[in-house]
């Protein structure tokens, strides 16, 4: 195994932050991905991580390490490409992921005109409402609704979700439908957390002068936007959703748009990687289709 090769695993591990899942997402024995991470410790002269029964992580001179180690692979990678014809079929592994709404009716449909031009792309599509860890975890680009968060990470902006309040017939019928903010008075949300224990949102609202919110009842919260999309058609109260997940519902009349002049703030849709110099070329024209599979059913970002 040469040097080239110890980096790449010493890159994986630390990103995995076990050697395990690091040797099953490179196809090697677990014991092949310890002895080349040992020997390039050897080389360098440094302890690289710090081991325990459970899990690594890098020492100081390890996360240093990898900062160098996974630019210069992506240098690597560039180099290999940059003589190759455009239009060339991208290969080998791309782990992505997005909500499980834009998988499903986005993105999902439009993968079979992608993976035939790319024929050996092996894709890793994850479906989460979670905020996954793109380092520590291995992504290499994630689909994000919403703030982008603090991290060691680009955002690419790629636009914005209009939202809208909607409650279920069945709901409207036995509370009424809401004219202006007083009415909420007797009206009630169905609440949404991306983990039990944070505090629920308030119902948000333009007064005609900025973005404001107010605290409303809910008697179930939920941590997955199927659930709470469920939990809205079932009649347990109002959600505030991007309209492109409830257009199909609201044509249909299984949602009823409540409310509309008191519109939430739009959420903003954007692309997070790694923060690299340079992108490998399977991730750059990902990426690049992403945004154009998102295109119709967004906003011009901010």
């Amino acid at each position: 195994m040469n040097h080239l090769e110890a980096m790449q695993i010493y890159v994986r591990v630390a990103e995995l932050a076990g050697f395990t899942r690091a040797a099953e997402s490179l196809g090697l024995p677990k014991a092949s991905a310890s002895t080349a991470v040992r020997r390039l410790e050897t080389l360098l002269g440094t302890q690289l991580l710090h081991r325990t029964t459970r899990r690594v992580r890098m020492t100081d001179d390890g996360r240093a390490f990898y900062e160098r180690a996974r630019d210069l692979l992506a240098d690597m990678e560039e180099l290999q490409c940059m003589f190759r014809r455009e239009g060339r079929a991208l290969r080998g592994r791309l782990r992505v992921d997005m909500p499980g709404l834009i998988a499903r009716n986005i993105v999902i449909p439009r993968l079979p005109e992608l993976l035939q031009d790319h024929p050996e792309l092996q894709l890793e599509l994850g479906c989460s409402d979670r905020r996954v860890d793109l380092v520590r975890e291995g992504y290499d680009c994630v689909l994000r609704v919403g703030a982008p968060g603090e991290g060691s990470f680009v955002a690419r902006p790629l636009g914005r979700y209009r939202v809208v309040t909607c409650a279920s017939p069945a709901y409207l019928a036995r509370h009424g439908v809401p004219r202006t903010l007083e009415d909420l008075a007797s009206h009630r949300l169905v609440h949404y957390v991306q983990a039990f224990g944070a505090r629920p949102e308030a119902w948000e609202y333009w007064d005609g002068a900025r973005y404001a919110s107010l605290v409303m009842d809910g008697a179930l919260t939920v941590n997955t936007a199927d659930a709470y999309q469920a939990a809205c058609l079932a009649g347990l109260g109002m959600v505030q959703v991007p309209l492109q997940g409830a257009r199909a519902l609201l044509d249909a009349g299984e949602l009823v748009e409540v409310l509309p002049q008191y519109a939430a703030e739009p959420m903003p849709v954007s692309l997070l990687y790694p923060h690299r110099r340079n992108l490998s070329p399977r991730v750059r024209i990902f990426m690049d289709w992403l945004g154009e599979a998102m295109r119709p059913y967004l906003e011009p970002a901010a």
